[in-house]
């Protein structure tokens, strides 16, 4: 393995960014946060090209604010082609980006913006590599609560392999460290240890914390994407790296 000696990561204070810069900084790395609070902006490209002076990787985590397909889009683009561009001038030699198990089967959404995202991050004059990920743990939580209507909180039908967002982060330094493990037409996965229904997670979480909501599985006809979350699109492909802890343990680590 041939480990970079100094790293940036975009999206440094998010839900895997900070993680990765954990991992890094554990490992005795040197490391570049880059976010809006840090005075660097991968939209705008202020301060960026003196963040990324003397970074030979990017690991690119970040996200918008919006989940809506055509301002996650520009977002996401936008962002690639400004790493991509600022890092060929300061002498970056890769960049990895962080995506989504099954994101190239959605037909619009934010799926379609992620592979947007990828296509961007390819495009580039440098050498760059995605890691597709299955949804976070931290993913449910964030789900009950946009679906909490009273004592109710409405869940979405769906089948699904939960990982950590800390693995997530050990996967993208592995691979930011070991060009070798990309493969031209092979993007690699990362999921969590086993398949789970999103709701029954979400009723985990819930008893764990002593929420008195009541889980309700749903599912959306209307959504010409639902056969997605139902039938198994967001599960991982057999080459896929699988890594816990499962969602259980990963609650009582964190509890």
């Amino acid at each position: 393995m041939n480990a970079v000696t100094r790293y940036a990561v975009a999206g440094a204070t998010g839900r895997v960014g900070r993680h990765v810069v954990g991992v890094l900084e554990a490992a005795g790395r040197e490391v570049v946060p880059i976010s809006r609070s840090s005075g660097v902006d991968v939209i705008t490209g202020e301060g960026l090209e003196a963040a990324l002076a003397g970074v030979a990787c990017v690991i690119d985590t970040a996200t918008g604010p919006s989940a809506e397909q055509g301002p996650a889009t520009e977002f996401f683009t936008t962002a690639a082609r400004n790493l991509q561009e600022t890092g060929a001038r300061t002498g970056v030699q890769r960049i990895v980006t962080v995506s989504i198990i099954g994101c190239d089967r959605f037909s619009g959404g934010y799926g379609a913006a992620k592979v947007a995202h990828e296509e961007a991050a390819l495009a580039g004059p440098l050498p760059a590599s995605v890691l597709r990920a299955a949804q976070f743990h931290e993913f449910v939580e964030q789900l009950v609560d946009w679906g909490r209507q009273g004592s109710v909180s409405y869940v979405a039908k769906m089948r699904t392999q939960l990982v950590a967002a800390r693995t997530v982060a050990e996967a993208l330094v592995r691979l930011a460290d070991d060009a070798s493990e990309t493969s031209p037409t092979l993007i690699p996965q990362i999921a969590g240890p086993r398949e789970e229904r999103l709701a029954d997670m979400a009723r985990l979480l819930v008893a764990r914390r002593g929420d008195a909501v009541t889980i309700e599985e749903t599912s959306n006809p209307a959504d010409p994407d639902t056969e997605v979350f139902e039938s198994g699109g967001l599960l991982p492909d057999p080459h896929a790296t699988l890594a816990g802890p499962t969602f259980a343990e990963w609650l009582e680590e964190t509890r």
